[in-house]
């Protein structure tokens, strides 16, 4: 059986380019529905290790979650690469980007 962290990466790698989906939403199709804070603790230990595509998990609001000027410009930048409209507010239209796996 796996457990909620390797469910969780299997979400977030699912995630196409050019879609989001929330730190909610993650950790609900991972099985843990209130879960959303740990999928942001496994987002920041594991993206690099196992090169996940981070840039693709926002807050439930639609909006970057980080605070870190860089690395959410870093976020800007990625989601705009696969063609991703951001707000200069940082928020993403989740009704046109949000993604619902299978």
């Amino acid at each position: 059986m796996q457990s909620f962290t390797e469910r969780a990466i299997e979400v977030i790698r699912g995630i196409p380019p050019g879609k989001v989906m929330t730190y909610g939403q993650v950790a609900a199709w991972a099985g843990s529905p209130r879960g959303a804070r740990q999928v942001v603790r496994i987002l920041h230990a594991m993206s690099g290790k196992y090169g996940l595509p981070w840039h693709r998990v926002i807050n439930g609001k639609g909006e970057i979650g980080l605070q870190d000027f860089y690395h959410r410009e870093l976020q800007v930048s990625e989601l705009e690469a696969e063609g991703v409209t951001v707000t200069a507010g940082g928020r993403i239209d989740l009704e046109e980007y949000r993604y619902e796996p299978e």
